[in-house]
């Protein structure tokens, strides 16, 4: 429920085609801020990379912030959605961890980026789902329930599948460690997602009283990922900037488009299809950001920083234009 949580799911009411409520007003906000928020992170991190680039170990606990605010948003609900629909959810795991790492791959090797750039486009590609999806799908008029259960089932299955998927793509390029980045997502997001949802069932009276300030907790942390990331690798931002965002633009694309895509050809409904897109598409890219800085360098954490910015963008669009659709449809 990948990097860039703009706002949770819990908050959001299923789509529908009455007048558009607080929640969603509150949604549009959130998706329509964010990006700001972590373009501005990027952009001092450019200008004064002097003042930040210390900064770095603290990027596995920043995250972990990000994590435990998503285990608080989970409740028994969700789970229970996730045992209705098991084909309809491994449908969605599988074509997340295969579409996009495959497409992550293919990109780096169609334009040949230079072996750092490489791994961290592949490692995006290998992240869980990202913690925008199901806002973005719920401003979609998709299936918000399946968005949010594939979602919170990806983030889960990380610690075994991003490291193995990881090794045999990225390999190549870079020396993988896969013992340690499992037991690096262990610690940075599954350690702190159960923790919030220990919390969730043991103090939930207390945790609803702030659950609309989680949101920009998550934003606010994000954007410092972010701003330790570009502030680590400026120098090289400003003479990759171009090969990196098409790159970006193109894995995310074709995600989008191919998720939609495998919704569809399994007659999984127009709203289906639409959660399909953006859980394939939209990344835990802090989480790549985080594993790429760790194990690799702060240039392979480039595309992951790029990611933030770009699928929040393209995803605010697209449900936008999905949307509209529906509208002219209805």
């Amino acid at each position: 429920m990948s990097t860039e949580q703009t706002d949770q799911h819990t908050t959001a009411p299923a789509p529908g085609p009455g007048p558009r409520s607080p929640g969603d007003r509150a949604a549009r906000l959130a998706v329509t801020v964010f990006p700001l928020l972590v373009i501005a992170a990027g952009a001092v991190g450019l200008v004064a990379p002097a003042h930040f680039t210390g900064w770095a170990p603290a990027v596995p606990y920043l995250l972990g912030v990000v994590m435990f605010t998503m285990g608080l948003t989970l409740t028994p609900p969700d789970f229970a959605a996730i045992a209705r629909r098991p084909w309809a959810v491994g449908l969605g795991l599988v074509a997340h961890y295969v579409i996009m790492p495959g497409l992550g791959w293919l990109v780096a090797g169609a334009l040949g980026l230079p072996a750092q750039l490489a791994a961290g486009v592949i490692l995006v590609g290998c992240a869980p789902s990202g913690t925008a999806s199901n806002v973005v799908t719920y401003l979609a008029r998709g299936d918000v329930a399946l968005s949010v259960s594939v979602a919170t089932v990806s983030t889960f299955l990380a610690p075994l599948v991003t490291p193995p998927l990881t090794l045999l793509l990225a390999g190549e390029y870079l020396h993988v460690d896969a013992g340690a980045m499992v037991t690096d997502i262990l610690k940075t997001v599954l350690v702190p997602v159960v923790a919030g949802v220990v919390v969730r069932l043991l103090a939930g009276s207390y945790v609803d009283r702030v659950l609309r300030a989680l949101p920009w907790i998550s934003a606010v942390t994000i954007a410092v990922i972010v701003l330790t990331v570009v502030s680590g690798s400026a120098g090289r931002i400003r003479d990759a900037a171009g090969l990196v965002l098409l790159a970006v633009v193109l894995h995310n694309g074709l995600g989008l488009a191919l998720g939609y895509a495998a919704g569809r050809a399994a007659r999984l409904g127009r709203p289906g299809s639409r959660a399909m897109a953006f859980e394939v598409g939209m990344q835990n890219s802090g989480l790549a950001a985080s594993l790429a800085t760790a194990h690799f360098s702060p240039a392979a954490a480039l595309p992951a920083a790029v990611f933030s910015v770009w699928h929040n963008v393209s995803g605010a669009l697209v449900a936008a234009w999905m949307a509209r659709r529906g509208r002219t449809r209805a």
